[in-house]
């Protein structure tokens, strides 16, 4: 599942290309809205809240969309050749000059503007919220040591903590902190955690590369992270990879066993 940072870039695409335009065409191909038209319809703006994407449109009407696993938009000239097949796209938004495409969104809802938080009242703060202050640092860091006996690497991705991290994140935060994703969240300052998981998401909100290390440079981006086979960006040591959580929520995880205390997964 993308992180918050992949779909905050998505939706501040979406709101270059669309912003302001009368739609003079759109297409779902989606049960739940195969009949809806929005042909007409002003967009306002898109603005995202942690891996949730709304579209805003005149008539106080709104499209929510989440990426899951492999979803995406992508934005092309009127006429263009798509990249992806025809029949992997769900939704089309466009007018004379571009059209915007929602490819493998398995979730999309048309919903009055109003109603927004019924979809996404129930999450944490969101990491890149441009208003962000001390007091959602509080809330996500009290949040997240409320059950003090809980795996942090889960902790992290619990998005009624805080929004926005994903599993990428958690590996890297993770090591940044000097613990295993298994240790309980009562050995790590949760506050430090909370700034930690903003700035990371910070740094990387306005670029497609993601990077931990601060090293742009392919192959030496992340610290463990699908480091396997090159091993830690800090010791050199051999990288381990487990697994943690269950069913859908089951992710592979990785760490180093030099930089980082604390119990995994038996080899």
């Amino acid at each position: 599942m993308p992180e918050g940072d992949t779909v905050f870039l998505a939706g501040k695409m979406l709101d270059r290309a669309l912003a302001g335009r009368t739609l003079s065409r759109t297409d779902f191909r989606h049960p739940a809205l195969a009949t809806a038209d929005l042909t007409g319809r002003q967009v306002l703006g898109v603005g995202t809240v942690g891996k949730h994407l709304f579209t805003r449109f005149s008539g106080e009407l709104s499209l929510h969309s989440h990426l899951k696993m492999d979803g995406t938009w992508e934005i092309y000239r009127a006429g263009a050749r798509w990249r992806h097949p025809a029949h992997h796209m769900r939704v089309v938004l466009a007018d004379a000059r571009v059209q915007a495409v929602g490819f493998r969104l398995h979730d999309l809802e048309l919903l009055p503007t109003g109603e927004e938080s019924r979809l996404v009242g129930h999450l944490g703060p969101d990491l890149l919220d441009p208003q962000w202050t001390d007091e959602h640092t509080a809330l996500a860091a009290a949040a997240l040591a409320a059950d003090p006996a809980r795996e942090l690497g889960l902790a992290l991705l619990d998005q009624r903590v805080m929004a926005g991290v994903g599993n990428l994140y958690k590996c890297e935060i993770c090591f940044l902190l000097g613990v295993t994703p298994w240790v309980p969240v009562s050995e790590v300052d949760t506050a430090k955690a909370v700034a930690l998981a903003r700035k990371l998401l910070l740094a990387n909100a306005w670029r497609h590369e993601q990077v931990t290390t601060g090293d742009l440079a392919r192959g030496r981006r992340t610290w463990v992270y699908e480091r396997t086979r090159a091993g830690c960006h800090r010791c050199g040591g051999p990288v381990r990879v487990g697994t943690q959580g269950t069913d859908v929520r089951r992710r592979p995880t990785w760490y180093c066993p030099r930089c980082q205390r604390g119990p995994a997964p038996a080899e």
